[in-house]
């Protein structure tokens, strides 16, 4: 038999699809913040604006677990968080007020380094260490395929670590745009060669000068 929700739970599918007024987020806050104490939520998740279009980005306990461009839509990431992290996902703009102002201040050019907390959960092995090799490029410099591969401790795996990067769950945060083909190639990017471009022309012109 299939366990009837808790009036917490069904107050929280409903509030989801309310519409989203002062009132509606007060409220919605409220049961959040239940939600949380009670153990009912697991991933918190938001839009937000950037020059690159509309960004969704999502977090757990542990901290940023997820960015996603507006190539994929809203329900496809959701689905994607709901059957490989927890299924208890919920709209809760207040809890990456954080994430949304590093990434304002980055867009415009006053942060050059990220300091939010990462939940890396959505890859692992060889994948999780080329994206920890990957997060230590400097801002307004780049890698190559083969030098973060390298650094992953698998030289000769400069492909793998191609598409470690292709499926960098958290891009711009983790900066896979800032990594290069050997030859100076831009190379492909989840969000687009046209996206990693601009990211790269941003910090061209932001980084600090000696």
């Amino acid at each position: 038999m299939t366990a009837r929700p808790t009036e917490l739970e069904q107050r929280l599918a409903d509030t989801a699809q309310a519409p989203s007024d002062d009132r509606f987020a007060r409220l919605r806050d409220r049961l959040v913040q239940r939600a949380a104490q009670e153990g009912l939520l697991d991933v918190a998740f938001a839009p937000v604006s950037s020059p690159l279009g509309e960004l969704i980005v999502a977090a757990t306990p542990a901290g940023v677990v997820r960015l996603a461009y507006d190539d994929e839509t809203r329900d496809e990431v959701l689905a994607n968080l709901a059957a490989r992290i927890s299924p208890r996902v919920l709209e809760t703009p207040s809890r990456l007020d954080a994430v949304r102002r590093e990434l304002e201040e980055y867009f415009v050019g006053t942060r050059t380094a990220f300091e939010l907390p990462l939940d890396l959960q959505l890859s692992a092995g060889f994948r999780r260490a080329v994206l920890d090799a990957t997060a230590q490029i400097p801002y307004g410099h780049t890698g190559t395929y083969r030098s973060v591969a390298t650094a992953a401790g698998s030289p000769r795996a400069f492909r793998a670590a191609g598409t470690a990067l292709a499926t960098n769950p958290i891009p711009i945060i983790v900066p896979c745009h800032r990594v290069l083909r050997s030859g100076g190639g831009i190379g492909p990017y989840r969000g687009g060669s046209e996206r990693k471009q601009m990211l790269l022309d941003l910090e061209a012109e932001h980084q600090p000068r000696p």
